[in-house]
């Protein structure tokens, strides 16, 4: 951005030790978006005073993050939300400059090594056990467990670069797999649980062309892999007193999934009492089901 006048103004009143000055100079550099920031960051570099430093860097913050919502509200606004998209959108977050090209490359590399291996002859197992075997045997995907209760495990491109990963990071890249490969794998909302169910469609003989039964064949851990049957899914829900049964088993959309990931998400930062953090994943998490409902 050209350094006009009014820019040059306003970057001199950064530094002002009123605080009313301060914000009204703040609000109207965020209004030039994502332009400020080369002027910020040349600023920040021949600034000694540390109190100013830290002001541009929080100014340089709310601009990412006012970007970032706008990116999230277009997501949640579109007619079918990729969910492998919204998860990248997540990760800029922590990572505003998310080189999401190579992303997107590494994993289509993923995809194109699944596709492979997958034909129209494969039971829904042995489908499933395809995705398995790339995902945790070739590629070494780690899952841990929510309770650890670390930031670095829900930005898909560190886990992508570590190989570690939690239900909710690991799954959105199973799911988005499967949606891209047209596997008929979905995530449920089971209590406690995030799991996925093969959901097989299945046309009876004596019916109209229109008349189809969904069925489970079997459920998916995405933390490992690992199946489950429905006697093994009916005994969990008994044990927790579940009610509701009918909910638990209708598959959740791409929106709802990312929820879910930024409620844990605050819940994480909440914990390690990041508290800025997590009340701005909060602000992300009402911009997307505001739209929901």
């Amino acid at each position: 951005m050209q350094q006009n006048k009014k820019i040059t103004a306003l970057l001199g009143l950064i530094d002002d030790p009123d605080d009313e000055v301060y914000d009204t100079v703040a609000m109207q550099l965020l209004h030039y978006g994502k332009e400020i920031i080369p002027n910020l960051e040349k600023l920040w570099e021949v600034t000694a005073d540390e109190i100013v430093q830290e002001r541009i860097e929080q100014l340089i913050h709310r601009v990412h993050f006012q970007d970032l919502q706008h990116d999230l509200l277009e997501w949640t606004r579109s007619e079918h939300p990729e969910i492998l998209r919204g998860a990248i959108i997540i990760a800029r977050y922590q990572f505003p400059d998310l080189n999401v090209a190579a992303i997107l490359t590494q994993f289509d590399q993923i995809k194109r090594n699944i596709w492979l291996e997958l034909n129209n002859y494969l039971t829904p197992l042995e489908q499933v056990n395809v995705y398995n075997s790339i995902l945790y045997n070739y590629y070494k995907l780690q899952g841990h467990e929510l309770t650890e209760r670390d930031p670095k495990y829900f930005f898909i491109n560190q886990v992508l670069e570590s190989k570690q990963g939690n239900a909710y990071s690991l799954g959105i890249i199973f799911l988005a797999l499967c949606e891209l490969l047209d596997t008929p794998i979905f995530a449920l909302d089971i209590p406690r649980q995030f799991v996925f169910a093969f959901i097989d469609t299945i046309h009876p003989y004596f019916a109209s062309e229109t008349s189809t039964i969904q069925q489970i064949q079997f459920y998916i851990d995405p933390l490992n892999g690992t199946i489950y049957t429905q006697k093994d899914v009916d005994t969990y829900l008994r044990k927790i007193n579940a009610h509701e049964r009918e909910s638990y088993f209708t598959p959740l959309l791409a929106k709802r999934i990312i929820f879910k990931m930024l409620e844990e998400l605050s819940l994480c930062y909440r914990y390690r009492r990041e508290e800025q953090k997590a009340d701005e994943i909060q602000d992300l998490m009402r911009l997307v089901i505001d739209i929901d409902e």
